[in-house]
């Protein structure tokens, strides 16, 4: 009698052992790949000699799953592994399909002239800002104190995985995200072509890049993994290297208002155009379609876009947009430890640096920078006409970003 029940025990026991292998190694979590340790590896433990030993303390589960994922990785590392295939570089400029790429342009020359950087040395002052005022409990802004458990999935949606190599990237829109999305695809290999994974970042369709279902997510991890969702995510933001990059944020709105409000967009149009028309110009009988609207002369303009920022009816009606929600909302730099910050006004210097990092440069290229990118020097003309009472308030709306990525605070603008 004894036996059987031992028997009965084993059989569940080995059960659920089996149902949680196959939720965690063979559902895509892309433990295969977590002998691929970048530079950033984060320092061992001084008796921590293999992978999977240097785990701190962790909740059981937590601990449970780590063990799983450490033996899984001890398992692959003596299966031979083919040699990474060099990118193939295809055509050497890109076909533009879209209307704002194709304003807008690209810029192919090389910048050889640029002075280097000392990344190195620039990566350390970057964080160390961002983690001197996570930690200082005088500079407050929405949303700081709360911890990782507390954010909610929707609000992870930015935060997109490479199993393959090891790499969360949370994209901030208007912030090179184009084309750092492309090179996740490239590196994750989560969309063909014919079959065949895309090499060239640069053949990558625009509406495939900006298509949800092509990036795998952190808000996805739910439908996935259920209860065992949140203990992989911090599973994998202390294994695999995590980066952003970020912009001058008044010069990032300017460059939304651009792309969302000076070009024809059916959407944008028709979500905020037609409500800013009608609550900040006085309009009525707004035409249905942006290209009636801007045949009759009918445009958002960049007033009327600070004045729905600052309007406290917006943000209770729905959050932000993404373009222009604050990076601290999107990424939540206090609550994810990132390994690298990078910044667009440095973004040929800091892309290709990361790349060296992550040792993927021998497999790709970081696309070209545009050759009409908004600037930091056109904020004085695009200020000009918004009252200084409206700048002081649009500055207290994005603080944060200013302060946590080192931005100086624009004087020239806050005062008379």
């Amino acid at each position: 009698m004894t036996k059987a029940r031992l028997l009965r025990l084993s059989v569940v026991l080995v059960s659920i052992f089996m149902i949680l292998l196959i939720i965690v190694y063979w559902d895509n979590v892309g433990t295969a790949h977590f002998y691929l340790h970048t530079s950033f590896s984060r320092p061992r433990s001084p008796g921590a000699v293999a992978a999977g030993e240097d785990w701190e303390a962790l909740p059981d589960v937590d601990e449970f799953l780590a063990k799983l994922l450490s033996s899984s990785l001890k398992q692959n590392s003596s299966v031979p592994r083919k040699p990474e295939q060099l990118l193939v570089q295809g055509s050497n400029k890109p076909v533009l399909s879209n209307l704002e790429e194709n304003v807008r342009g690209y810029d192919w020359s090389t910048h050889k002239d640029r002075n280097s950087l000392d990344q190195e040395k620039l990566q350390v002052e970057r964080q160390r800002t961002l983690r001197e005022f996570c930690a200082n409990s005088s500079f407050t802004f929405p949303t700081k104190e709360r911890s990782f458990d507390d954010i909610p999935n929707y609000e992870l949606n930015h935060l997109i995985v490479d199993d393959r190599h090891g790499v969360i990237y949370c994209y901030v829109p208007k912030v090179a995200c184009t084309n750092w999305k492309r090179v996740m695809i490239v590196l994750s290999e989560s969309l063909l072509d014919q079959g065949v994974p895309y090499r060239n970042p640069l053949d990558i369709p625009r509406e495939h890049v900006h298509n949800t279902s092509t990036h795998l997510t952190f808000n996805k991890f739910w439908r996935r993994y259920g209860k065992f969702s949140r203990h992989l995510m911090k599973i994998k933001l202390k294994k695999y290297t995590k980066f952003l990059f970020v912009r001058d944020p008044f010069v990032r709105l300017i460059s939304a208002f651009r792309s969302k409000f000076e070009l024809e967009n059916e959407d944008f149009y028709r979500r905020f155009a037609i409500p800013m028309l009608k609550l900040y110009s006085n309009h009525t009988n707004l035409p249905t379609s942006v290209s009636e609207a801007f045949g009759a002369g009918l445009k958002v303009s960049f007033s009327d876009f600070i004045q729905y920022l600052l309007d406290p009816r917006t943000e209770k009606m729905a959050p932000f947009n993404e373009h222009w929600r604050q990076v601290y909302r999107l990424c939540h730099p206090c609550q994810i430890d990132y390994d690298f910050i990078g910044k667009l006004e440095t973004l040929d210097e800091d892309a290709a640096y990361l790349l060296q990092l992550l040792k993927v440069d021998r497999l790709l290229r970081f696309p070209p920078s545009y050759r009409n990118r908004t600037a930091s020097s056109w904020e004085d003309n695009w200020f000009a006409k918004i009252p200084l009472a409206w700048r002081q308030q649009l500055y207290k709306l994005y603080e944060a970003d200013f302060v946590l990525f080192g931005y100086p605070k624009p004087e020239n603008l806050l005062k008379d």
